[in-house]
């Protein structure tokens, strides 16, 4: 039988990216929808066991403009997107463009302050 404590603490200690990846496993693979979870997972176990309010829960990362610093913006973008330099530059040139659709707050929050420290500006939808 699986140790549940050390798949929890796998799971609280994923990346953002390894949260994204578990979420295309489940839902491929699976047929789990697994928006709550990633939710959960992503905040931590606090917010888990706090009562859910009716507030939005996944969040559109918009490039809205793209300031000064067009190559670290491309370049940020690449790195936090995981895409490469084509697919980065393609989205930056054609700002305003989503860069990632359905995250978390927190996920969304973190994706903006790091594109928005290059320049750039970053909407949440």
């Amino acid at each position: 039988m699986a140790d549940i404590k050390a798949i929890a603490e796998q799971l609280v200690n994923l990346t953002v990216k390894e949260v994204n990846e578990l979420a295309t496993v489940l839902k491929e693979e699976y047929g789990i929808e697994p928006a709550a979870a990633a939710v959960a997972v992503a905040a931590g176990p606090a917010a888990a066991a706090a009562p859910a309010e009716e507030e939005k829960t996944e969040f559109n990362v918009v490039l809205a403009e793209v300031g000064p610093n067009k190559l670290k913006v491309v370049k940020a973008v690449k790195e936090a997107c995981g895409l490469n330099l084509k697919e980065a530059k393609d989205l930056v040139d054609g700002a305003p463009s989503t860069l990632k659709e359905g995250l978390s707050k927190a996920e969304a929050e973190n994706l903006q302050k790091t594109i928005e420290a290059e320049g750039a500006k970053i909407e949440l939808k």
